[in-house]
């Protein structure tokens, strides 16, 4: 049986491999790792005698790779960037003051409630790095399930083994073109556009299902004039007179589109923070977590 030092030995031979295949010379190699060549040398036939493969031809110039070299190069230099990641997410998970937390949000909280979680944040963590990702709620959820994600901002809370933390509650309403006949009214309701024309997110996103389900509750089978991903771009395509749509309140009226309040039941959006519940978050994640609780839902500010 191996020990640990050997095992961190065998892990050192590899990178090794790496070095010898870049400098393509054993004397060179050394003296770029500041070692005996003797040591190098022994690296290099351990690593032959565990594969049972020959790795570089010897030359009288140097060292050329072999097929099966190439092979090993390639795995020795995908385990050493996996052990860099070991390292870093290992670093990440044990220091709150240093790491990574990757956020994914919707496109639509993008101006206002994300820079604002940030900038709190940053105040209270400037050394801790936030990676962002701008998506679909769908591909959130995906992303949260592959880990590529620590944190969210959705539409609604996942199904499954989730925390969920609402953060805000957006009224809903319909956006018309200019002149619209409904342009100047102060609350419609959906079921008085049932020859309207509509422009919404694709089948598949977390907004179209909610906006399908309000229009079937007021009995509109509607017709999809355009499927758009995200709401600015809905916006205007409602202002060029392409249909109508139901849009978060604060997005109506961004170009040159009329927004008028809906009066039927549920035309609210609600956004929350997202993490899973069945793996532990890092530190600097849980940090992030804790300061949205603090400042957005136990002071209220939500």
């Amino acid at each position: 049986m191996r020990s640990a030092h050997d095992a961190g030995m065998r892990l050192r031979d590899l990178e090794w491999v790496v070095a010898l295949a870049h400098h393509e010379h054993m004397t060179d190699t050394a003296a770029a790792l500041r070692v005996p060549q003797s040591t190098v040398s022994r690296a290099l036939t351990r690593v032959e005698e565990e594969l049972g493969a020959t790795l570089f031809e010897r030359l009288p110039t140097g060292l050329r790779l072999t097929p099966l070299g190439g092979m090993v190069l390639e795995a020795a230099r995908n385990i050493d960037d996996r052990y860099r990641r070991l390292r870093s997410d290992i670093a990440t998970e044990l220091d709150p003051e240093s790491g990574v937390v990757r956020l994914a949000f919707l496109d639509s909280t993008g101006t206002a409630l994300v820079p604002r979680i940030l900038r709190r944040f940053r105040a209270l963590a400037p050394n801790v790095r936030v990676s962002l990702r701008q998506e679909p709620g769908h591909e959130i959820i995906a992303d949260l399930e592959a880990r590529r994600a620590d944190l969210a901002l959705a539409r609604a809370r996942p199904d499954g083994g989730y925390g969920w933390l609402p953060l805000s509650r957006e009224k809903l309403v319909l956006a018309v073109p200019p002149g619209h006949r409904l342009a100047g009214r102060g609350r419609v309701h959906l079921s008085e556009l049932a020859d309207d024309a509509f422009v919404t997110t694709p089948r598949g996103f977390g907004f179209r299902a909610q906006t399908d389900a309000l229009l079937a509750a007021a009995g509109i089978a509607p017709e999809i004039s355009f499927e758009a991903e995200d709401a600015g771009t809905i916006e205007g395509l409602v202002a060029a007179g392409l249909g109508v749509a139901i849009v978060p309140a604060s997005f109506a009226g961004a170009t040159e589109s009329v927004g008028v309040s809906l009066g039927d039941v549920g035309a609210v959006r609600e956004i929350g923070l997202v993490w899973r519940t069945d793996v532990r978050l890092s530190a600097p994640a849980e940090r992030l977590r804790a300061l949205v609780t603090e400042e957005f839902v136990l002071r209220g500010e939500a």
